[in-house]
């Protein structure tokens, strides 16, 4: 069929338009990156994050996130306070208690998957592969362990799904850890699926009850403070999940206190016998409860045991449990702490 030249050329015109097979000037291309610019700008999209070594871009906002066990809830609990919770096809991580109303039943109440754990408790490669996830969350790099049973980030990228650990992860040294990695996770986050402003007012809210705590106990002697789980053993003496360091001092000093046994061991925990904790002035006990039903049960035997203390003495102690962890309620752990060494602060 013949077509006269007018017709050819609108024809090739129109097609440019559809397919941009064309070749433009400069200023067109020029052009065409500024919109895609502006549009980016708009939607929050791409985001690039540098994680553990890693750039991990997001195109659009992951809709079937997995998050694996890693003896934590933090990054659940990030996820619902951001309002999240919609996106998680599958989580491994639980409680049973916390300081945040709600907050436990919702975590109960999220999806598992139907996932079979593997020795290390936590997802296997083959079962997180079907999962068809687009983002996958971990504690440490111990989840993208291939050594472990589990998919690498390698792997995971090939399907699709970006991965991420989280702050102190990357060498799995919690003994660094301060209340500002929280604020971390909660930013990045908040930009992975475009809700920084959600974020930033949780941060904002955090700071702003914390700053009010450390100031009305600022210049306040500073009591030496034991924190350790209930009913738990960790390691080979009486004495075995006594934090000395990690996120938990950050919040003590904040609350106007110290650990007593911070000298301890460099290590997040100190593996101690019942002759050292009762050589130590022990002067108000923070008990850390997971899934333990009735802590201050533990707490009362705690100080029975050792009526030495000044803890003993004056029955000094509180029970708290996701608080005083990586998370996004450290500012009630502080609270709570600051309230029990200093009472006539308040």
């Amino acid at each position: 069929m013949s077509m006269n030249r007018p017709a050819a050329v609108a024809l090739a015109t129109a097609l440019c338009l559809l397919t941009a097979a064309c070749g433009g000037s400069a200023s067109d291309d020029e052009a065409s990156a500024k919109s895609n610019e502006a549009a980016a700008s708009r939607t929050g999209y791409p985001v690039t994050l540098d994680n553990c070594g890693q750039k991990q871009t997001f195109e659009k906002a992951p809709s079937r996130v997995v998050v694996m066990n890693g003896a934590s809830v933090a990054e659940v609990s990030t996820l619902l306070a951001l309002g999240l919770g919609d996106r998680i096809v599958a989580n491994q991580q639980g409680y049973g208690m916390s300081e945040v109303a709600g907050r436990a039943a919702a975590i109960k109440a999220l999806p598992t998957g139907d996932v079979k754990v593997n020795e290390a408790y936590d997802i296997p490669r083959e079962a997180m592969l079907g999962l068809r996830p687009d983002l996958v969350l971990s504690v440490t790099t111990y989840g993208f362990d291939q050594k472990n049973g589990f998919a690498t980030r390698d792997q995971l990228k090939q399907v699709g799904a970006n991965s991420y650990v989280s702050p102190q992860g990357c060498d799995d040294d919690p003994s660094q850890m301060t209340v500002a990695d929280s604020y971390q996770l909660l930013r990045d986050m908040g930009k992975v699926f475009n809700v920084s402003d959600r974020a930033e007012k949780l941060i904002a809210a955090s700071e702003k009850g914390i700053a009010a705590v450390s100031a009305k106990v600022k210049g306040e002697k500073k009591p030496k403070v034991m924190v350790l789980f209930s009913n738990m053993a960790m390691g080979s003496n009486d004495f075995s999940s006594v934090f000395a360091h990690g996120i938990v001092n950050d919040i003590l000093a904040k609350a106007g206190g110290s650990n007593a046994f911070a000298d301890t061991t460099k290590a997040t925990f100190a593996d101690l016998s019942k002759e050292k904790v009762a050589a130590t002035d022990v002067d108000a006990v923070v008990v850390m409860s997971y899934n333990d039903p009735n802590p201050a049960a533990y707490a009362k035997k705690l100080l029975k045991e050792f009526p030495q203390w000044p803890a003993a003495e004056n029955n000094t102690y509180v029970t708290l449990s996701d608080s005083m962890y990586l998370g996004p309620s450290n500012d009630l752990a502080v609270q709570k702490v600051a309230k029990m060494l200093h009472p006539d602060a308040f």
